[in-house]
């Protein structure tokens, strides 16, 4: 870890992306969520989620893992414990993103598609139900 640790004004400790990246072994675990680095070898025993879900997670971004989840107001502040610093400004576009896939475009079609036909079927299902119902007790 040649590069120079470097501290905000307000004392914010930065890092780059190679020392977060570094930190992926049993001795450290290292993540990001929302651009923060959060030190969670200590709490890898105790994580609810198992240590496994952490570790896949180690030395990279975490945040969609974490919201995904959707983690409770008291492990929110809990996690705010493990933070070290912030990933580097200079770093922070370097994040991976996900990658949009015509998958995820094509489920969106169907999803909006499927949102307006199903319910008006069952809506016709349901009335002609109803109908026969009634006719049959005349």
């Amino acid at each position: 870890m040649g590069e120079k640790q470097e501290k905000s004004p307000d004392g914010v400790r930065y890092f780059r992306l190679s020392e977060i990246e570094a930190q992926n072994s049993f001795r450290s675990t290292w993540i990001i969520i929302h651009n923060k680095v959060y030190d969670v070898t200590k709490f890898l025993e105790e994580h609810p989620g198992g240590e496994e879900v952490l570790r896949e997670q180690a030395g990279g971004d975490a945040t969609e893992s974490f919201e995904d989840v959707g983690h409770s107001t008291d492990a929110r502040e809990m996690a705010s414990s493990f933070v070290i610093g912030e990933v580097h400004p200079d770093d922070r576009a370097k994040i991976a993103k996900p990658v949009e896939t015509l998958v995820t475009t094509l489920k969106d079609e169907t999803s909006w598609w499927s949102n307006l036909v199903i319910p008006a079927l069952v809506a016709a299902i349901v009335t002609l139900v109803y109908r026969i119902f009634i006719s049959d007790t005349d």
